[in-house]
């Protein structure tokens, strides 16, 4: 199972914000620089995730983004099941595009689905807050002071 490049800078974006103080504001460009993303992509992730109301935008000279709410209370694996809008992994998964001759007795799709069904159980047991408890190491892997 891969994730999205798109999934993974938001699940980023979300860490980094998440590690802010007291309502601390982190720009796009700060972002940027720390993971070496275009502020492009970043400017869109961050437009979907202040739409989802996971990040809060504040225009002007003085603004900039934070988390809309605590970090324990944004849930990792809702959070990737929003943002990866397709898990067909097999042709079988898609009705519209299954031409496997097969597929009505075939039980593959049925195991991978279980699987599928257990990773996103394991993502649900997560929250930001649990991705950040080592936030000594991550912030000085990015370069940045606590």
């Amino acid at each position: 199972m891969q994730l999205k490049k798109y999934t993974d800078y938001a699940l980023r974006v979300l860490i980094f914000t998440g590690m802010k103080k007291d309502g601390e504001l982190a720009s796009i460009k700060e972002i940027s620089e720390t993971y070496h993303i275009s502020q492009h992509h970043l400017g869109k992730i961050v437009y979907q995730l202040n739409k989802l109301e996971l990040l809060e935008t504040i225009r002007g000279r003085n603004g900039g983004i934070r988390l809309a709410k605590p970090a324990n209370e944004i849930n990792v694996g809702l959070v990737v099941r929003v943002l990866e809008n397709d898990f067909h992994l097999l042709e079988c998964f898609d009705k519209g595009t299954d031409h496997c001759v097969i597929s009505p007795a075939c039980t593959l799709k049925h195991v991978l689905n279980k699987a599928l069904n257990a990773f996103f159980k394991v993502l649900e047991e997560y929250t930001l807050k649990d991705l950040i408890r080592n936030e000594e190491e991550l912030l000085e892997l990015m370069g940045m002071e606590k």
